[in-house]
């Protein structure tokens, strides 16, 4: 496989040096990208670069993944308006750790092969590096004129951050630039790969190089991902989408791909799939003939759940989605952990009631009027009831004065009262 015209046809290719597609052509290649592990979780955000990382070890060539433990202490200013919080020691060991396991997941880490995948951190080669020799050994090569012209620099400088840029954040291409260095010549790694806004600090590591050692060596760079309207890719009004289940449930991450619009999934399911380009043109004929089928969305959302978490979790969220969208059974109600409940069930009306009334055993008709505003009077409710259109937990209520207890507690704590086909109420029980 060509791993150029394979990033081209997905749209992931922005730009690169003369020279890179003849050199990947030529022989096995050492690439490198690089993560700042300023949290112990990747977000969808920094799925793009995964999936070059992996595509690049499909077609034959051996990725490298770079943590960044010393650059990640101090913060990246290209596409930032403020500087980053900086992170100690510790706490970046525990991210790479982290960072590592949710990397295995997307490459060979593991194999004899000689293109097995390897987990690099900057920490490693730069916490011995004394800032005299760093000036000396590194400093004098770049200008500062040279530093002064990229455009994430210009950027800070021209009044796009409220208090300019600091002298930490401006050495932050020269670390970069030696991390390309360093790996060149303990790695041999002659390319590195990043979004497009990594294009100034990438291309001083190859001017580093070139002016260190006379040697080429190359950078790509894919375009940032954003949506069809232009707004952000990957966030919602909650924040990120994580791939640590304890950020982001696996229901949620579902729903994220699933509510994609058409223009977005067309290109998301070429950028975050491993899909070979006639089975995706097939999946985005089929779609454009029925939208309302929604099959990019459903390829898409399985393909990346299974891939990022499990066959389990993708069988569990379509499960759970049907819970509000379909006919789903008690059974399947009951068979939700409470995360995922609450996470299909946010948003909709939540009552709090006292577990002294639940445990006492209470009449339908009372808790939902007296103690949780379901229904605004007693008589609305037992007509609603004998025209079967109030549910418990997914069950048909049988009369207005069924009597309610802790047995019927989903996770011991909540009750899903459904009135008519789509109004639901959640019960939390303290």
């Amino acid at each position: 496989m060509n791993f150029v015209e394979e990033l081209r046809w997905r749209g992931m290719l922005q730009d690169m040096m003369p020279g890179t597609e003849e050199l990947l052509q030529k022989e096995q290649v050492t690439a490198y990208l690089g993560i700042d592990p300023t949290a112990d979780s990747l977000h969808i955000g920094h799925l793009c670069g995964v999936m070059m990382l992996r595509h690049l070890q499909r077609c034959g060539h051996k990725p490298l993944a770079l943590i960044g433990g010393a650059t990640g202490m101090i913060g990246d200013p290209s596409g930032k308006s403020a500087e980053r919080n900086l992170l100690t020691e510790d706490i970046l060991r525990h991210n790479q750790a982290c960072i590592g396991k949710q990397l295995a997941k997307f490459l060979d880490f593991e194999s004899d092969a000689p293109n097995r995948a390897e987990l690099v951190n900057n920490y490693d080669w730069m916490k011995d590096f004394s800032f005299l020799d760093f000036v000396r050994d590194v400093g004098k090569h770049i200008t500062v004129n040279y530093m002064m012209a990229k455009e994430s620099v210009k950027k800070r400088l021209n009044g796009e951050a409220r208090d300019g840029l600091s002298f930490t954040e401006f050495t932050y291409q020269l670390l970069q630039a030696y991390d390309y260095l360093h790996l060149y010549q303990t790695k041999n790694c002659k390319l590195q790969m990043g979004g497009s806004d990594q294009w100034g600090n990438i291309t001083t590591g190859a001017e580093l190089i070139r002016r260190t050692l006379g040697k080429e060596c190359y950078a790509l760079i894919c375009p940032l991902v954003t949506k069809a309207d232009g707004g952000k890719f990957g966030k919602t009004e909650s924040g990120n989408i994580w791939l640590d289940p304890r950020y982001t449930s696996p229901y949620k991450f579902y729903q994220f791909w699933m509510n994609v619009s058409d223009a977005d999934a067309e290109r998301y399911i070429k950028i975050f799939t491993s899909l070979p380009k006639e089975e995706i043109d097939a999946l985005t004929a089929e779609h454009r003939e029925a939208p309302h089928l929604r099959v990019l969305q459903k390829r898409l959302a399985y393909e990346v759940t299974v891939m990022v978490h499990s066959e389990a979790d993708y069988d569990a969220a379509v499960e759970a989605s049907g819970i509000l969208f379909g006919g789903a059974t008690s059974d399947a109600l009951k068979r939700l952990d409470e995360d995922t409940l609450l996470a299909v069930f946010e948003g909709v009306p939540q009552f709090e009631v006292s577990r002294d009334v639940i445990a006492a055993g209470v009449k339908a008709v009372d808790l939902f009027v007296e103690n949780a505003a379901v229904f605004p009077s007693k008589g609305e409710m037992r007509k609603l009831v004998q025209g079967g259109g109030v549910s418990l937990n997914k069950e048909k209520l049988s009369a207005p004065d069924q009597e309610i207890t802790s047995a019927d507690l989903l996770n011991d704590k909540y009750l899903l009262v459904q009135r008519g086909k789509k109004n639901y109420y959640l019960l939390i029980v303290k």
